[in-house]
């Protein structure tokens, strides 16, 4: 309860950049990605936007339905990284011990960032106020002595807000927060935790510790002890990413498999182009293609591998493709697994979250 967290989120981040490069947009409803034809998912979208229902990962076609008057804009990413980079050096001049999560949100520990007499939520205020004066973008902020509780309060007060848990607040504040808010909690796990009378902090914090075990393994022990406050992770510097991915949405549904196989392939420089500066610290392990199909259903194929195989990916997509009994394609992806030397059995070990 010592350590001081603050969890820094960029606010709405991709739209804020284009809604400052066209000022014309800042009051309209906008997003950043998909195709004005309808086809593809929104990146993200701005707060108007969301007023209608509108939410990053949406399909096009239903973000247009929802709000005719929508304005789609193509993403920009090497201009989003000059920005996020910007943020970074921000970051930079309290702390060094910093995890970064994406372009848009990190980590920062300031335990013992003496800046603002040692106060977490000066620093967090004036971490917000340099971000702005440098950038012209908002963020918002969460402190708390421990990490997911810090990622929880930066989006209590969003856009442009900030969110202090004391460490004398931590009891209160989770027994009646809600099991959902809770990252690694996802759709499938909250429907079981309610099955059991599970909705908040509270009714886990009065649970047996090792009836939560049983009923649902290693997440039932970790949302026990996120529930009794204790996370013990540190803010680490040194997060390694585990895959590289590329993928292509058709500007039309289609069937012929040989003309998917043909746009698969026309992926791979892309593949080869983003995977070379990763594998020059990491060994593949693994490939794979992913199919996402007329209905929006999809379904990936991995086979373990230490380099990008032409044959070894059309034989994955035709057993991908087969899942489909005819389906027409919607969209089609490539992929790599990353390996890293020093990574220990009991890190191969350990169950990725789903959410």
């Amino acid at each position: 309860m010592n350590r001081k967290i603050i969890h820094v989120d960029m606010d709405c981040f991709y739209a804020a950049v284009e809604m400052r490069e066209q000022p014309e947009f800042a009051n309209l409803p906008l997003a950043v990605g998909g195709l004005s034809s309808g086809r593809g998912v929104l990146t993200t979208c701005n707060y108007l936007a969301r007023q209608y229902g509108i939410r990053s990962a949406m399909p096009t076609h239903r973000a247009l339905q929802l709000c005719p008057q929508l304005v789609l804009v193509p993403p920009r990413l090497s201009l989003y990284r000059e920005v996020s980079q910007q943020v970074q050096a921000i970051f930079a001049t309290y702390t060094q011990v910093i995890e970064p999560l994406s372009l848009d949100e990190a980590y920062l520990d300031v335990s013992a960032c003496e800046t603002c007499h040692g106060s977490a939520t000066l620093i967090a205020e004036q971490i917000r106020q340099d971000i702005y004066n440098c950038t012209g973008l908002t963020a918002s902020a969460g402190v708390a002595p421990v990490k997911f509780l810090a990622k929880i309060a930066s989006d209590l007060n969003k856009p442009n807000g900030l969110y202090v848990i004391k460490p004398e607040q931590v009891s209160a504040f989770i027994e009646t927060l809600a099991l959902e808010k809770i990252s690694g909690v996802g759709k499938v796990s909250i429907e079981k935790l309610h099955h059991h009378g599970l909705y908040t902090g509270g009714d886990i914090r009065r649970a047996k510790r090792d009836k939560l075990q049983t009923l649902f393994g290693k997440f039932g022990e970790m949302l026990w002890l996120r529930c009794q406050g204790i996370d013990e992770r540190a803010v680490s510097n040194d997060r390694k990413r585990k895959s590289v991915a590329v993928e292509r949405t058709f500007a039309q549904d289609e069937r012929d498999k040989s003309l998917v196989v043909e746009r698969l392939l026309a992926l791979l420089p892309e593949l080869r182009r983003r995977s070379e500066q990763h594998l020059r610290q990491a060994k593949m392990n693994k490939l794979g293609v992913k199919v996402k199909f007329a209905d929006f259903q999809q379904t990936t194929k991995e086979q373990q591998c230490q380099q990008i195989d032409e044959s070894t990916l059309v034989e994955l997509f035709h057993q991908a493709f087969a899942r489909g009994k005819g389906k027409a394609v919607r969209l089609v992806g490539l992929h790599i697994g990353l390996a890293y030397e020093q990574q220990t059995e009991s890190a191969q070990l350990s169950l990725p979250f789903s959410d």
